[in-house]
């Protein structure tokens, strides 16, 4: 008997320290002093949930916005856009806890993408605002008036780190970070996530990767193999000229659009990653030099400089395309992308090394046999004469 009870003992041990644990409700939540929320529903994302009292009379709202598993040095915000779903224009409630244990909590509205949640007065009245930490967990408790006659409301949620001079660092621009927003019905207690749409910024980061990754990482390698295996071969003539100059054009206007959408994000939505911006922008400007000398600045073949147009041409072209494949890469990394997308365009690259491989050999072959062909006819020539 008693070793089965030591066996009981030895198993629940075993469960309970390899048996994952449950995540912990809402409802299951003690707020400190006493406060307790009639409603309260876990929130999709980032380790959150929302707690309400909604007052039909005054319509005024009770919240506390729980984030668990907050970081020693963060910052949360909890937000409500009376106008609109997404980020912009929304009015929110934020809580600061640095690495020394302080907490601070005030109200930011959010007038852009670029916001660095400054504090400021919300479009609506706030009776007050303040914040705990309590088990890992940052709570915003907050208490205002419905800014319309609807309960029904588009909310946000963010979480972000701090850094050593205070300043609040952007929050991550992939995975949760940009699922974290939905509608939320303060009368009846619904909470969804708002589904069948993507926001403006994942679209335009889409577009910017597409336009990017065929431009400069598609087309213009190809480009330069075109004009690089073409003009070996006397049968094809200038054919390879028109073909490289267009093929290179059209992937410098994409490419183009593609560098202008990454502006346009940095500008609008705060989007910023200093190697690939610089990158992107070396880019820009060596197939902007590349197509100015290779169009107004050309010289003859037979002219004394050419032999240094030849140099800055084929070192310009190869490092853009070095630099386009490396930037093309990073740019999955900050896209988050599937990586089956990413291992297609590793699949695509190889593809057309090897290609390039191939006929790299069989242009040495088709030159080496050349030259002997013509060694030939010079001695028989000779031989004859």
């Amino acid at each position: 008997m008693a070793s089965l009870l030591n066996l009981i003992l030895i198993l629940s041990l075993i469960t309970t320290l390899f048996v994952p644990a449950t995540p912990q409700l809402c409802n299951s939540f003690t707020f400190p002093n006493d406060i307790n929320f009639a409603s309260c529903k876990d929130l999709p994302v980032l380790d959150s949930s929302i707690h309400w009292n909604y007052y039909t009379s005054s319509r005024a709202i009770e919240v506390a916005f729980k984030k668990a598993n907050a970081k020693e040095s963060s910052w949360v915000a909890w937000a409500i856009n009376p106008t609109s779903s997404g980020m912009v224009g929304s009015q929110a409630f934020v809580a600061i806890r640095t690495s020394d244990g302080t907490l601070k909590a005030y109200t930011s509205p959010l007038t852009s993408y670029a916001t660095m949640l400054q504090e400021g007065n919300l479009s609506f009245p706030v009776h007050s605002v303040s914040a705990s930490y309590r088990n890992s967990s940052i709570i915003i408790f907050a208490s205002f008036q419905l800014p319309t006659n609807a309960t029904v409301v588009n909310h946000v949620w963010q979480e972000g780190l701090v850094a050593d001079d205070g300043t609040l660092r952007a929050h991550s621009f992939s995975g949760p970070n940009v699922q974290s927003f939905g509608t939320l019905d303060f009368a009846s207690g619904k909470v969804f996530k708002t589904v069948g749409k993507k926001n403006s910024r994942t679209t335009l980061k889409n577009v910017h990767g597409i336009l990017n990754a065929v431009s400069w990482g598609l087309m213009m390698p190809v480009g330069v193999i075109l004009a690089r295996y073409l003009k070996v071969f006397d049968g094809f003539g200038a054919t390879w000229f028109h073909v490289h100059r267009a093929f290179q054009s059209l992937a410098y206007l994409i490419g183009v659009a593609g560098f202008g959408t990454g502006l346009y994000m940095g500008n609008h939505y705060g989007v910023h990653h200093a190697p690939h911006r610089c990158i992107g922008i070396t880019l820009v400007c060596l197939a902007s030099s590349q197509v100015c000398i290779a169009v107004f600045l050309r010289p003859k073949k037979d002219h004394k400089y050419r032999i240094f147009w030849n140099i800055f041409h084929y070192v310009v072209g190869y490092a853009t395309i070095f630099l386009s494949i490396w930037n093309v890469f990073m740019g999955f990394d900050l896209l988050d992308a599937h990586k089956g997308w990413k291992h297609a365009y590793v699949g695509i690259i190889i593809s057309i090394a090897a290609v390039a491989l191939v006929l790299e050999v069989v242009t040495w072959i088709w030159v080496c046999n050349n030259k002997v062909t013509e060694k030939e006819e010079v001695d028989t020539n000779q031989e004859q004469a």
